[in-house]
């Protein structure tokens, strides 16, 4: 059950950052926690306070925390073990950047661990390059909205799935090919592709092997793909989870000032209604974020 508690307060460690909190994101990997179904997080961690993103305002620095200091703002990404769902979160200050300054904190908080997710499954582990065509199974999405921004933001050719009530949306990001996955199959559109970024897993994934040529890549953040496979076709293929990473976020935070990278916030809720907001998410269909706001 999820529920409003008030808490003490920890202070930040050496190198950690105490952070007056602003805006906090809602992101599917919240619900997978709460439910036990994320294996970082394990019942000897309760109770939890969700929550892996957060915009706000530095209170407090650790002792050897010199990146930041009292009054600055910034966002990030807290660690797994949580906190982001408060009025306050520790954050450690090699995860945060200065917030974008042609961003509110809503729009911030939406940022750090879908943009990230976003730019490493792109750029670190998938190495789009400009001229290259990416596939983005889920383009809608929290993920997926920034993928198609980013991908596009450095040349790439893009398509993606979405269904038929997201198509618009897809559009205005910026992709090239939007496929209403209700009304078509994709592999009747989608050849010579570069990179598959799956966000879907399941079938979509097993529809989209042989769609990749030869040196290509299949990059997801679901479950590990077959590397028997992958072998058999000549591909890279890999799953991958986040990596906080604070000079990362800042470029994220550069792309956006630059007009290459806007946040879609869906819906706000405030703090005391995390739960209605974590419901709103785990039903699905979301186009972009959903972020929690704090007084």
């Amino acid at each position: 059950m999820l529920r409003v508690e008030k808490l003490e307060q920890s202070g930040p460690d050496a190198r950690q950052i105490l952070v007056r909190v602003r805006a906090a994101s809602v992101n599917p990997v919240d619900f997978k926690i709460r439910s036990g179904k994320y294996p970082s997080v394990k019942g000897d961690r309760l109770p939890y306070t969700p929550g892996r993103d957060v915009s706000g305002i530095v209170e407090t620095c650790g002792a050897q925390a010199t990146r930041f200091r009292p009054g600055d703002a910034v966002f990030g990404i807290v660690p797994v073990f949580g906190g982001g769902y408060a009025e306050r979160a520790v954050l450690d200050e090699r995860a945060v950047a200065d917030m974008p300054v042609g961003l509110d904190h809503v729009q911030a908080a939406a940022i750090p661990l879908a943009g990230q997710t976003a730019y490493q499954g792109l750029f670190r582990r998938g190495k789009l390059r400009a001229g290259e065509t990416v596939l983005i199974h889920g383009g809608s999405g929290g993920v997926g909205h920034f993928a198609i921004q980013l991908a596009k933001a450095v040349g790439a050719r893009v398509l993606t799935t979405v269904s038929t009530e997201h198509v618009d949306f897809a559009r205005s990001l910026g992709a090239d090919i939007v496929i209403d996955y209700k009304a078509q199959r994709f592999e009747e559109v989608a050849k010579d592709i570069d990179m598959v970024f799956d966000l879907i897993d399941g079938e979509t994934r097993e529809r989209s092997w042989e769609l990749l040529k030869k040196g290509g890549r299949l990059i997801s953040t679901l479950t590990e793909p077959s590397q028997d496979r992958a072998r058999a076709l000549g591909i890279t293929a890999m799953r991958y989870t986040v990596e906080p990473d604070g000079e990362e976020l800042a470029e994220i935070g550069r792309l956006a000032d630059a007009g290459k990278l806007k946040p879609h916030i869906q819906a706000t809720f405030p703090l005391e209604q995390a739960a209605e907001a974590l419901a709103s998410v785990e039903r699905g269909h979301t186009a972009g974020k959903v972020v929690l706001t704090c007084a």
